[in-house]
């Protein structure tokens, strides 16, 4: 199986950080508030900088999260994976700081720096007490607004990714998901992995790198979410103090393509010396803006993300013994975002557990889900809602992304709300209009000669 966040779009690829309290106040910041006590402000700067805050005293702590609106999607095809080398970047040195000044700083006080990049978004985040609250933004600052991408260190972090891209390709996991990205993203950027390939990383040049972080780090891209111990004022004057100056320049315009739906099943299959399977079945799923897509969670709750309770786990794992584990996931996106299915099975019942999934998603379109079904992913989506938010980080984060993909601050309280009002018309509406269980993508990577996969005609 392959781990993905199931609710947003998953950060991921090449990802620094500095600090050494990270995980100690990720702890102790736990169960801070409640979803529903949540009141965050919205306020934007006249340079286009959009500013969260929501206030928390807890803690004796703050945590900054810049969203900046720019990811692998805006990758030129040539030079996939761009993006995520220039985030890669930002920390080996600024106008005013070397990569070693950096580090000594927010180590010195406890604090870390993280940065790390996405299909649609880049983010970097300061995390440090509040008595330095004031050194967290301006390194934070420094970092998006002033990075110097020595060619040194452009080299050096070049040849990392692209080792590790090597290593990648031992993973069969990983081998399936590229594969599938492919087919059903053609034509879209969503179809290159975010840290690009062997091939178009070379093509990368430093001036590349840095016209990309001039064209598209700007303040009117960015969303800047903080969340601790301050005060608004407080808030206000560090946020002028240290990005008013940051000066607004138009974005460039967009210029991705819309992906295209299969027409009918696709198969991808890869040749590799292994015991097991890995697959993957799917298609394009939703945008997250998608209003469905609180139904969408529950229908995918029941189909496949609801663990031991789900049925791709009762049918796949419990009743036929082919997978440890097998799991759905809708991948919302700003743009339409992937629905699969994947697991791993023996390499003689590959068939069987293919014919397993479209069984599965062939009956979950055809009957309304059980009440017993519905209240229990209803009662797990609510119940874990406040889990979602339990940290500061996790707080900051959502704080951004709920600000990017327009969901308005009424998230926070109605989020149970929206989920408690789906209804099993309402599951089997959205099954109906968002699952295909007759043009989809299938991939599978093991030995095919023992496989011998087949895939139903359509009707």
């Amino acid at each position: 199986m392959i781990p993905r966040a199931w609710f947003f779009a998953a950060i991921h690829c090449r990802t620094w950080v500095y600090g050494t309290i990270l995980g100690l106040w990720s702890l102790t910041a736990a169960n801070v508030v409640g979803a529903a006590d949540l009141q965050p402000i919205r306020f934007v700067l006249p340079n286009g900088l959009t500013v969260l805050f929501l206030e928390q005293h807890a803690l004796p702590m703050i945590e900054a999260h810049a969203l900046v609106k720019v990811g692998s999607a805006q990758d030129p095809p040539e030079k996939a994976g761009l993006a995520n080398l220039v985030v890669s970047l930002l920390d080996e040195g600024t106008t005013t700081r070397t990569s070693a000044e950096l580090a000594e700083q927010i180590e010195f006080v406890g604090g870390s720096l993280r940065a790390s990049s996405s299909e649609d978004y880049t983010g970097a985040t300061a995390r440090v007490l509040k008595k330095d609250a004031d050194l967290g933004l301006a390194l934070l600052s420094d970092v998006l607004q002033n990075p110097v991408f020595p060619k040194h260190e452009f080299e050096r972090v070049r040849s990392e990714i692209i080792g590790q891209l090597i290593s990648e390709k031992d993973d069969p996991g990983t081998v399936a998901m590229r594969a599938f990205n492919q087919l059903i993203f053609a034509g879209h950027s969503y179809r290159w992995p975010v840290a690009g390939t062997e091939e178009t990383i070379p093509q990368i040049t430093q001036q590349d790198v840095r016209t990309f972080h001039d064209n598209y780090y700007l303040p009117n891209q960015t969303i800047l979410s903080v969340v601790g111990d301050l005060t608004q004022e407080e808030v206000t004057a560090f946020v002028t103090k240290y990005f008013g100056g940051w000066k607004q320049v138009p974005a460039p315009t967009p210029k991705t393509a819309s992906s295209q739906k299969l027409t009918k099943p696709t198969l991808k299959l890869i040749n590799k010396e292994l015991t097991q399977s890995s697959i993957i079945l799917g298609h394009l799923g939703v945008k997250r803006s998608n209003p469905d897509y609180y139904a969408i969670s529950v229908l995918n709750q029941i189909l496949g993300a609801g663990g031991f309770g789900s049925r791709l786990m009762d049918n796949i794992r419990d009743k036929q013994g082919l997978a440890y584990g097998v799991m759905s996931l809708f991948e919302g996106r700003v743009a339409q975002g992937p629905f699969y299915i994947s697991l791993q099975t023996r390499t003689e019942a590959t068939n069987q557990a293919i014919a397993g999934v479209l069984h599965e998603l062939k009956a979950i379109r055809e009957a309304p889900v059980t009440d017993q079904e519905l209240a229990d992913a209803k009662a797990y989506l609510m119940g874990s809602f406040a889990l979602r938010l339990d940290t500061t980080s996790k707080l900051a984060q959502t704080l951004a992304l709920v600000e990017l993909h327009n969901l308005g601050l009424e998230y926070f309280t109605q989020y149970p709300r929206w989920i408690e009002r789906v209804t099993k018309e309402d599951v089997l509406r959205v099954a109906k209009r968002y699952l295909d269980p007759y043009h989809y993508a299938l991939v599978v990577v093991g030995d095919q000669a023992k496989a011998k996969v087949k895939v139903e005609p359509t009707p």
